[in-house]
């Protein structure tokens, strides 16, 4: 059975789709300019949400989340990128997420992997990627709004949309499949 595995799937998926319709609305220079001084960037998020998701989910059940090959610190190196590379670069980590996801089912979900030598059962492991990638595309939501101004394009309900929406919620659930950032 996989029902709880679908949930966390279709979690990641909503907030991939979110993400990748944020990054299609910005042009290169600002995929890669911070709001601020020492600040992130979009590229800058992507690489290092590329960089946990292929690190964390690779071997997922045999070897630690932390793997000696990634370079976390290099994530976070302001750089200049195309859209082209960013998909890219955006793509890996998720190819990564789902071809690991693909080969669990719910009696996976108690068994115990580690990350940096700290045990947690599947589940736990599971539900902290969820966190962690949601927590960095909601900054790059609020990156991409303020560069947009005016011109941003809601991902959710818009203001004033309340009413509306609850008559046809559509955004509750993540899609099942999400078209890969081009």
């Amino acid at each position: 059975m996989r029902k709880r595995i679908e949930a966390i799937e279709g979690e990641f998926r909503r907030y991939q789709a979110l993400a990748q319709a944020t990054i299609r609305q910005l042009n290169d220079n600002q995929l890669s300019t911070p709001l601020s001084e020492g600040g992130n960037s979009i590229a800058t998020l992507v690489w290092h949400i590329t960089g946990n998701l292929k690190s964390r989910f690779t071997d997922f059940l045999t070897t630690d989340g932390e793997k000696e090959w990634r370079d976390r610190d290099s994530e976070f190196i302001a750089r200049s990128v195309t859209q082209a590379e960013l998909a890219q670069r955006w793509n890996e980590g998720w190819d990564v997420l789902y071809a690991t996801l693909a080969q669990l089912d719910d009696e996976k979900l108690d068994l115990t992997v580690t990350v940096r030598g700290m045990p947690s059962s599947v589940n736990e492991a599971l539900l902290r990627g969820v966190a962690h990638t949601s927590y960095h595309v909601g900054q790059m939501i609020i990156i991409a709004r303020e560069f947009r101004g005016t011109q941003w394009r809601w991902l959710s309900i818009p203001p004033g949309g309340s009413a509306e929406y609850n008559k046809n919620p559509k955004i509750e659930k993540g899609p099942p499949t999400v078209r890969r950032l081009e």
